[in-house]
């Protein structure tokens, strides 16, 4: 638990320096989570020159909205991670749109973030995150897994699932609900 209070620390520090302008907070924040977010993007478009891509817009698009950055609303990661995982999203649907094709996505994330500790913890998260899902019903972790790692909107879910839009709904609700409690209960979030 000391770690990861060392990380919001951090994380706060960073923001801090981000919000001021200081330059040299882009470079810490690549460093810190340039690996992590390469991952989830290589991971969504499956290619490493459009996951560099992504990460690349994803971090300039941060760094022009800093000021908009709320503490109070999330953490520093989890704005940044979100922000690179919509833009890979944004990119497998540009390619499905132009291409016409189905793409194959594994879930398995894969760190390539240097040093051990790092390693580490990132393991440990995936693993609890892997659990969690394992603990939910099928149609609940299926409609997660569609949205967030196929890039699939809540209406073509319910399309392709034949389910009515409002039980798609109300599935990733209790899921994401029931991961967050889950998550939380194994002392990985704080939310």
């Amino acid at each position: 638990m000391e770690r990861r209070t060392d990380d919001v620390r951090a994380d706060s520090q960073l923001a801090a320096a981000m919000a001021s302008g200081d330059d040299s907070a882009l470079g810490e924040l690549i460093d810190r989570y340039g690996g992590i977010a390469f991952s989830i993007a290589m991971e969504i478009v499956g290619d490493a020159g459009r996951a560099e891509d992504c990460v690349q817009e994803a971090f300039v698009n941060i760094w022009r909205k800093r000021a908009s950055f709320n503490p109070e609303v999330g953490s520093l990661r989890a704005w940044l991670l979100t922000a690179v995982r919509n833009r890979a999203i944004d990119v497998v649907r540009a390619r499905r749109n132009r291409e016409g094709r189905e793409l194959k996505l594994e879930v398995e994330l894969r760190d390539m973030s240097p040093g051990p500790e790092s390693a580490v913890s990132t393991e440990f998260e995936r693993e609890a995150v892997r659990a969690a899902l394992r603990h939910l019903p099928e149609e609940q972790r299926l409609t997660l897994e569609l949205a967030y790692f196929g890039g699939f909107t809540q209406v073509e879910i319910a399309e392709m699932t034949g389910t009515p839009l409002g039980t798609v709904k109300g599935r990733m609700r209790l899921a994401l609900e029931k991961l967050a409690s889950y998550l939380r209960a194994k002392g990985v979030v704080d939310v």
